[in-house]
């Protein structure tokens, strides 16, 4: 017997027991590899009613993380490249349901939803329970502030859009109040403090840098973009971009060096307070603005899933089918992955391009764990890496199958090679025509908006 009940998530809620009817697959998470999957799988799958493909996901709207550095800065317009989950799961046969996982019931195959609340801690939707045959949670990362004091309090963490907006709009503030306290006050009126001098924090640097120049170019010609804004980039390590080759590091901190950025290598955050940051050697850092972009690890409530193994970064850990080690019935992609570099030792580091990876391996292998055949495993496939340093250029190495080898890049032709990691992102989940049409339609816009957001 099936019993079903009505709830508020524009579904239905199911009892797990004795389930009849197609097979069901439940997709924790809408960032960059959720959304390609369930959006590949709706094709395949869920057009021909093969399957019930089920998206969970607390926001509204998708938008490409690596991209949110441009957001803080105001290059890029976030609602000329944000996806409506609720249009996307219309137009590509799978439903999306309001919401965040909180608890895995593995022996009912169930996943339990907390209620979603609104701006003034209305709910929209209550708590509800969600069956699935097939799991798959792909709810990234969050920012690692290693205990830090104050991080919280005072710091802006780039891990959703409305963080990197709400950056931006202080941004603009404070080059407003310095145009109007120029008469009155010295040098350096606006400070930044970049913590963590990862791919995010460099790329912000660089971004922010030419997003002043071109802020005081609209009218606020008593600052000095040079004189009057201070960047600080802080890294706790002995160099920047520690994860990716030296040769890119050396070059995109010359080129930092070059644009005036102040960059600190060994300069651990002891505690982060509203006027600037304390560094562990005593030294204090004064700023008005503090990013924290200093680390990642999965969701804490990961740790005590179920049972499930997880690493000391919350990640669950999964076998090479990308099936976590003690249920077959439940897989892991993202950076909330922990996967097996095969080949290498240790596993593979969250990257965008392995998100995209494992999400089009999963939307061919899924289909075969429907007939009960094996799985293949998943191999990585490095493509290289890339920083993008704004206007000013482009850094980074391509390797394997793409290029025949390893070679490095730079200048015009990285550009185009970093910008064409989110054209693979977008033709996963719109096609060709779509995205065709989109990419004209934002160059078409540019021609008649401010070349940095003002508001």
């Amino acid at each position: 017997m099936v019993v079903w009940t009505r709830d508020l998530t524009l579904g239905l809620t199911e009892n797990n027991n004795e389930h009849r009817g197609p097979h069901r697959i439940v997709v924790v998470g809408g960032g960059a590899g959720g959304l390609e999957l369930v959006t590949r799988l709706g094709r395949m799958l869920g057009k021909r009613g093969r399957a019930h493909i089920t998206l969970i996901e607390k926001a509204r709207t998708h938008f490409w993380k690596p991209h949110l550095h441009e957001i803080a800065a105001g290059s890029i317009d976030l609602h000329t490249h944000a996806i409506d989950y609720l249009a996307q799961s219309h137009w590509h046969h799978f439903r999306y349901r309001l919401g965040s996982m909180v608890a895995l019931d593995r022996q009912r195959r169930e996943v339990h939803v907390a209620p979603a609340l609104d701006d003034e801690g209305k709910p929209i939707t209550p708590p509800y329970v969600r069956g699935y045959d097939t799991l798959v949670i792909a709810t990234g990362s969050h920012t690692n502030d290693f205990g830090t004091p104050g991080v919280h309090e005072h710091a802006i963490a780039l891990e959703t859009p409305e963080e990197a907006d709400r950056f931006h709009e202080r941004m603009v503030n404070a080059c407003m109040r310095a145009h109007v306290q120029a008469t009155q006050q010295g040098p350096h009126q606006v400070a930044v403090a970049i913590v963590g001098a990862g791919a995010t924090g460099v790329e912000l640097a660089a971004e922010l840098r030419k997003a002043l120049r071109l802020l005081v170019t609209y009218g606020l010609d008593r600052i000095d973009p040079e004189r009057d804004f201070q960047i600080h980039l802080l890294e706790a390590g002995p160099r920047i971009l520690a994860g990716l080759p030296e040769r890119i590091a050396e070059a995109a901190a010359d080129l930092l060096k070059g644009l005036g950025i102040q960059l600190r290598c060994n300069a651990k955050v002891s505690a982060v307070r509203a006027d600037g940051v304390e560094l562990a050697d005593g030294s204090f850092v004064s700023a008005q603005l503090v990013v924290w972009a200093a680390g990642v690890k999965a969701p804490q409530w990961m740790h005590e899933l179920a049972g499930l193994e997880t690493n000391k970064l919350n990640q669950l850990v999964v076998r090479p089918t990308l099936q976590t080690t003690r249920d077959d019935r439940v897989f892991a992609i993202g950076d909330c992955a922990a996967a097996p570099w095969l080949g290498r030792q240790g596993t593979v580091p969250p990257r965008a391009q392995a998100a995209h990876q494992q999400a089009s391996h999963l939307a061919k292998q899924l289909p075969r764990h429907l007939r009960g055949l094996p799985l293949k495993p998943w191999q990585y496939r490095d493509f290289g890496s890339l920083v993008s340093l704004g206007q000013h250029t482009t850094v980074g190495n391509l390797m394997g199958a793409l290029v025949g080898g390893n070679l490095w890049v730079e200048g015009l032709f990285a550009r185009l090679m970093y910008l064409s990691l989110y054209k693979l992102h977008e033709l996963a989940v719109h096609g060709w025509w779509r995205t065709t049409l989109g990419t004209a339609s934002r160059v078409l816009t540019s021609r008649t908006e401010p070349r940095v957001k003002l508001h």
